[in-house]
C-alpha cells in the first residue's frame, strides 16, 4: 500500500493532518497547475492540508468559507479531497475552479457551478507579434520605444510602492488593493517570481509581477499576476511589459503564458448545472458594472494577445448566493 492510499485511507476516516509550509510548496511545485496555484500561498490563508497527497487553500469571511482554485494535490484525487472538505464545509463557495472540479461538487453534492468568468492560456511555441489582430500590441511597442522607455527584468524593489500608490489611485477601486482573487503585492514566499519594470530616462514608470505555473517540478507557464504603472504612462506599459516578458519566457523555452482571470467574460448559453438567475445577473454586471471594476477593459486588453480561452466556474450551495457573493466582495475588497 502507497503512502498516497494510506494518506487517502486516513481521510476517509475523516482525518486531515497538518503540513509545513515547505511540504505545500513542495505540493505546488508538483501539482500547481492552476493560474492561481501560487496565489493559494498567499499570506491570511487557511488550509485543509492531508499529508501524503495535497492540500485546499480557503479563507472565511462573516462565517462563510471560499475556496480558492482547484486543490493542489493530483487531479485524481480532486474527488476524495473534495468530499471530505465538503464534509466538513457544507455550505463552502469554490471560487475560479475547473470544470472537473464543478462535475464533482455537482454531480457528488448537488452544488451549482456557474461560470465566474474566463481565462486564456498563450502557446508561446507559435507567438509572435505580427497579424492584423496584434496591431494594438505593435503600436504600443513602437509608441514606448519613440517615448524613451526600456524595459529589463529585475528582483529589486524600485518604486514599487510609489508606483502602486499612484496606480491604484487612478482605479475603480481605491481604498485598498484586492487580495485573494489577487494575491497581493508582497508576498512572504516568492520563489521563481519574476519581475519586469520599464523605465524612462532612468526611472521606474511601471511593472508586472509574473508567478510560475508548475507541473511535475517544471515551470511550464507563468501569469501576470500583479501590474502597475505610473498614472502618466496608463496607455501601452502594459503591452511593452507583456511582449518583452513574452519574448524572454519564449527564449528560455517556456511552453505557455497564462493571463489568468478575465471576470465576468461568459459564454452566453447556459450550461445544465449553472444558476440561470445568477447567470443573468453576471451577465447584467458585466454590461454596467465597470463603476465597480473595469470589466470590460480588462477582457479587451487579454483578448488583444489572442490565447486560447477556457471557462472558470465558481460552485455554491444556493442558486442565488447573494450573502456569499457581497461577503467575497468584501473579502476580495472589492467594495
Amino acid at each position: 500500500m502507497t503512502d498516497q492510499t494510506l494518506a487517502l485511507d486516513r481521510l476517509g476516516a475523516g482525518e486531515a493532518g497538518q503540513l509545513t509550509f515547505a511540504q505545500r510548496v513542495d505540493y505546488l511545485k508538483r501539482f500547481g497547475v492552476h493560474s492561481q496555484s501560487f496565489s493559494t500561498l498567499q499570506p491570511n490563508m487557511d488550509y485543509f492540508d492531508v499529508p501524503g497527497v495535497g492540500y485546499i487553500a480557503y479563507m472565511r469571511k462573516w462565517g462563510l468559507t471560499f475556496v480558492l482554485s482547484d486543490p493542489v494535490c493530483a487531479p485524481e484525487d480532486f474527488p476524495v479531497m473534495l468530499e471530505r472538505f465538503h464534509n466538513r464545509h457544507p455550505d463552502a463557495c469554490y471560487i475560479q475552479v475547473s470544470r472537473p472540479v464543478v462535475d464533482v461538487l455537482h454531480q457528488r453534492f448537488g452544488l451549482y457551478g456557474t461560470q465566474f468568468g474566463s481565462e486564456s492560456r498563450i502557446d508561446l511555441g507559435g507567438w509572435s507579434l505580427s497579424g492584423k489582430k496584434k496591431q494594438i500590441i505593435r503600436t504600443a511597442v513602437n509608441q514606448a520605444a519613440r517615448s524613451g522607455i526600456t524595459v529589463r527584468e529585475r528582483f529589486s524593489d524600485d518604486h514599487t510602492r510609489q508606483i502602486s500608490e499612484a496606480w491604484i489611485r487612478t482605479r475603480k477601486v481605491k481604498s485598498n488593493e484586492i487580495r485573494f482573487l489577487i494575491r497581493p503585492m508582497d508576498m512572504t514566499y516568492r520563489e521563481n517570481e519574476r519581475h519586469f519594470y520599464a523605465y524612462q530616462n532612468g526611472q521606474a514608470v511601471g511593472f508586472i509581477y509574473f508567478d510560475p505555473i508548475y507541473r511535475n517540478n517544471d515551470i511550464i507557464s507563468y501569469v501576470p499576476n500583479i501590474s502597475r504603472a505610473n498614472a502618466d504612462f496608463r496607455q501601452g506599459i502594459f503591452y511593452t511589459l507583456m511582449a518583452h516578458a513574452m519574448s524572454v519566457f519564449q527564449a528560455e523555452g517556456v511552453p505557455y503564458l497564462d493571463l489568468g482571470l478575465i471576470p465576468l467574460s461568459l459564454d452566453q448559453t447556459t450550461e445544465p448545472q449553472e444558476a440561470r438567475l445568477l447567470k443573468r445577473i453576471l451577465h447584467g454586471l458585466y454590461d454596467r458594472g465597470n463603476f465597480l471594476y473595469n470589466f470590460k477593459g480588462l477582457e479587451f486588453t487579454k483578448s488583444r494577445f489572442r490565447g486560447e480561452r477556457f471557462k472558470t466556474y465558481c460552485c455554491h450551495r444556493r442558486g442565488l448566493p447573494a450573502l456569499e457573493f457581497l461577503a467575497m466582495l468584501k473579502l476580495t475588497r472589492v467594495v
